[in-house]
């Protein structure tokens, strides 16, 4: 037990916190509102508090929890709603109403509910950590598995098949060290990475039905991905895109300081969507954080690594988990304040020095990973994480740290969006460095060499950014027919296939098979248009072809239609092409035997 002493903001300072560690829970003044331990010196901790410490005063107590800041892992996760430290907002909207008030707490899991445990393992077997003792059937779409926690092995005594709270014991080990109960709930210090028997390279892409991210700049499942952009550029839609489509068993989105307009578009329509694999809603694979801006900044911290220890839970029962944090810039906003509370010399733009390394830790916590367990299990962490530079500016701390971190870079920008081409990024700026891991999964998916293909468009955006800068100054009549026709196929490329609808019905969700189909289309006009026009057919010829209706009407096709229309496509372009230049040579000859 210690006594305040000094109060700034939500950095409080105690004395008397003998026997005290760091990242030790506690709870402060009488209203017991929780903090963390982040500096002792001596018997004085300095601690970070996570509610608003606006009315507590010297000499109230400091009492400590003897444990760290931790999580509850078990039933009750899917379909929750948490702020920053794991309290369930909906339950304690229950009991204060819709203004939550300081100091009120209620269990992350729900402890009157049972579950229905059925064991995987008979009273006799050798179980080690992570092996399943049995499942529970968590909702529609997810298959809790109960496992044996980290550090543990032994013979099983007894196994309770049945109705269970999440504290009932289900199973008796006999380990070393002698009985150990093993309950359906585990808790865990969110700032330790959960272990695993090994880290894979990631080779299997995240597949999200988003274009411009799946055949132009793929993220590997386990990998990672910054989304940087200004004010209005899309970050939040296209997360929740991702999140919805994305082919990943279990969703985490951690709101971390965003506006509360933002969360509560979030918890109204999640509910609402359906998810496209099993229909059934999609909160039923979902797990959300939400911590608001007007919400206490140190409670980011705790949201951000609550998340992800939420999400290696899930990885460790085998399935592939794609966690969303929007944004990390508003985390490191309360990182500087904190920072400056704590008087510590400031890095660059007031951000601490530590910045980089606090960044690190939580994106190194992704991956493809060999689970712990007798089974082989491989589950994965995909981390998306959105940075709000202000003004858009990238060269800011939070981004540059931040892209020397990730591998997959979607740049998100303020010109694409004022145009209103959304998704709103970049093919110039942007990149992905798991190209080489997944063009294995492509070529026996789709039995093409995406690759070769994504390059050649890559070129082709290219040469029309060029061709734009000349364009400029002289005007497009000035350029020869071959580089004109290139500049309409970089068009097509733009607004038949980059562009994609988010509330279309159809083009909110583009298949692999169908997005390798629309690419090959578009390059193999592109490649006719070039050789076409070095023949001397004019582009304002080429842009009167029927097949770029086709062409331009392709994304509002279902899978199944566009399957069958694509062959018909693929029939019309040669033939078409192979009419103009019949034209251009019927002429020719006709002067010919004239002259």
């Amino acid at each position: 037990m210690g006594r305040i002493v000094r109060i700034t903001g939500p950095v409080v300072i105690a004395d008397d916190m003998r026997g005290s560690e760091m990242y030790e829970l506690v709870r402060v003044g009488d209203e017991q509102l929780m903090g963390e331990i982040i500096g002792l010196t001596g018997d004085r901790a300095t601690i970070q508090v996570y509610e608003e410490t606006t009315g507590i005063k010297p000499g109230e107590k400091v009492e400590g929890t003897g444990r760290p800041l931790s999580v509850e892992l078990g039933p009750g996760l899917i379909g929750a709603i948490y702020d920053g430290t794991q309290r369930p907002l909906t339950v304690i909207r229950e009991k204060v109403g819709d203004m939550i008030r300081r100091g009120v707490f209620a269990p992350a899991l729900p402890r009157e509910k049972k579950w229905d445990f059925v064991p995987r393992v008979k009273k006799g077997a050798e179980v080690v950590e992570g092996d399943v003792l049995g499942t529970v059937k968590e909702s529609k779409i997810v298959e809790h598995r109960i496992m044996v926690p980290p550090g543990v092995r032994g013979k099983v005594l007894e196994i309770s098949e049945g109705q269970h709270k999440v504290e009932d014991v289900i199973a008796v080990l006999e380990t070393s060290e002698g009985k150990k109960n093993v309950r359906m709930m585990q808790i865990w210090p969110v700032r330790r990475a959960r272990p695993f028997k090994e880290k894979l390279e990631p080779n299997l892409p995240l597949l999200t039905g988003q274009r411009v991210a799946d055949t132009f700049f793929p993220i590997a499942k386990g990998g990672t991905a910054a989304i940087p952009g200004g004010f209005g550029t899309g970050k939040t839609v296209f997360l929740q895109q991702v999140a919805k489509w994305a082919d990943a068993d279990i969703i985490t989105y951690i709101g971390a300081g965003e506006r509360g307009n933002e969360m509560c578009d979030v918890l109204v329509h999640f509910p609402e969507l359906k998810d496209p694999r099993t229909g059934e809603s999609l909160m039923d694979r979902t797990a959300l954080i939400a911590n608001t801006s007007n919400m206490p900044v140190a409670a980011r911290e705790a949201g951000v690594y609550t998340g992800i220890t939420i999400a290696e839970y899930f990885r460790d029962m085998g399935y592939d988990v794609a966690l969303m944090a929007d944004s990390t810039s508003r985390w490191a906003e309360a990182m500087r304040e904190i920072s400056g509370r704590l008087e510590e010399m400031p890095g660059e733009e007031g951000f601490p020095a530590y910045l980089a390394s606090r960044l690190a830790e939580f994106y190194e916590r992704a991956g493809r990973v060999r689970t712990l367990g007798s089974d082989e299990r491989f589950g994965s962490v995909t981390v998306l994480g959105a940075v709000s530079p202000p003004g858009g500016d990238l060269s800011e701390p939070v981004s540059q740290n931040t892209l020397r971190i990730v591998k997959v870079f979607w740049a998100l920008d303020t010109g694409l969006a004022y145009r209103r081409h959304f998704p709103a990024i970049n093919w110039l700026t942007s990149y992905s460095m798991y190209i080489n891991n997944v063009q294995e999964w492509w070529k026996s998916k789709t039995n093409e060499d995406w690759k070769s293909l994504r390059d050649e468009a890559i070129a082709m955006l290219q040469k029309e950014a060029e061709l734009e800068e000349i364009v400029k100054l002289v005007g497009p009549d000035a350029l020869p027919e071959p580089e004109r026709a290139v500049l309409e196929s970089a068009r097509m490329m733009r607004e038949d296939f980059l562009q994609q609808f988010a509330l279309h019905e159809v083009d909110t969700y583009c298949a692999p098979e169908k997005q390798i189909g629309m690419l090959k289309i578009i390059m193999e006009f592109y490649r006719n248009a070039v050789e076409a026009a070095k023949r001397g057919i004019p582009v304002e010829e080429i842009r009167k072809l029927p097949v770029k209706e086709s062409i331009a009407g392709m994304k509002r096709l279902t899978a199944e239609e566009f399957a069958k229309q694509y062959r018909k496509m693929e029939k019309q372009l040669r033939e078409q092409f192979d009419y103009l230049l019949r034209m251009k040579r019927a002429p020719a000859a006709e002067d010919k035997c004239s002259g």
